[in-house]
């Protein structure tokens, strides 16, 4: 099968984001909320701030790009079915008898199901931010990366905002000072996008890089599941080695050792 056949295949595949993708998106948003309280006194105290986390959580993408690219902040919730379905989601997370919601989350099949949803919805989420930096600042690559990223793991740029509204304050949290696995798998993506879509380097039919792009991600999210590895963890130290530096550290390392044992020699 060539490339065409295969990628009219794929686009042949109607995906319905909504509402399931969607639903998976908030369960999995309120669930880590709840697992960084890591006790429930707080939310039974405080029901308005840990709904304000939620929803900051869950809208993060929109809250963070939209004042970026001009639009109004509060445009991030302008869907309010999906404004609505957040809020349900909030309070069977927090507030359902017995915890049935988080108990069945936590089904570790269920758990599996989940992550590969959130995974093929992060794909989505990071083409579309690569699109939406294009249309706003066409030709502006890092903005579209910026976006992409942004777009792709809102969530982890969101959390330390999402800790103020909890009276909390963990520098270690901060996205750029230490981005995540999601954070970097994003970035290559928005790369990958923006090679494929405004250059000729990568001449793939877009449903194909759509779908590498989204396989890499789920396969990346089934290791961490299963305690495999990080997949790009070798690569990533090979590059800070040969390019940020670890190389020429190791070349002056050697320099000195050298010059200190003619020293001694002398």
């Amino acid at each position: 099968m060539d490339l065409a056949a295969l990628a009219e295949s794929v686009n042949q595949i109607n995906v319905q984001w909504w509402p399931y993708f969607d639903l998976v998106h908030c369960i999995l948003a309120c669930t880590s909320v709840r697992d960084q309280l890591k006790s429930l006194e707080f939310s039974r105290k405080n029901p308005f701030s840990t709904y304000l986390s939620c929803m900051l959580t869950i809208f993060a993408g929109g809250l963070i790009c939209n004042p970026l690219l001009g639009e109004p902040v509060l445009g991030a919730l302008k869907n309010q079915q999906l404004v609505v379905m957040a809020t349900i989601v909030w309070y069977l997370t927090f507030y359902c008898p017995f915890d049935l919601m988080v108990n069945i989350s936590k089904v570790f099949p269920v758990k599996v199901v989940m992550s590969v949803m959130k995974e093929v919805y992060r794909t989505k989420k990071v083409a579309g931010g690569v699109a939406l930096g294009a249309k706003v600042f066409p030709g502006n690559y890092l903005i579209m990366i910026i976006i992409g990223t942004i777009k792709g793991n809102g969530s982890a740029f969101m959390k330390i905002i999402a800790g103020l509204f909890r009276g909390t304050w963990d520098t270690k949290s901060m996205e750029v000072v230490s981005p995540s696995f999601q954070t970097k798998g994003c970035l290559i993506a928005s790369v990958i996008f923006i090679l494929e879509t405004y250059t000729n380097l990568i001449t793939v039919p877009h449903a194909l890089v759509c779908l590498g792009v989204g396989s890499f991600f789920v396969y990346s999210k089934l290791v961490s599941l299963f305690d495999v590895h990080k997949p790009i963890i070798p690569l990533e130290s090979n590059f800070c080695y040969l390019f940020c530096g670890g190389l020429l550290d190791s070349m002056d390392g050697v320099s000195e050792n050298n010059q200190s044992e003619s020293k001694k020699t002398d």
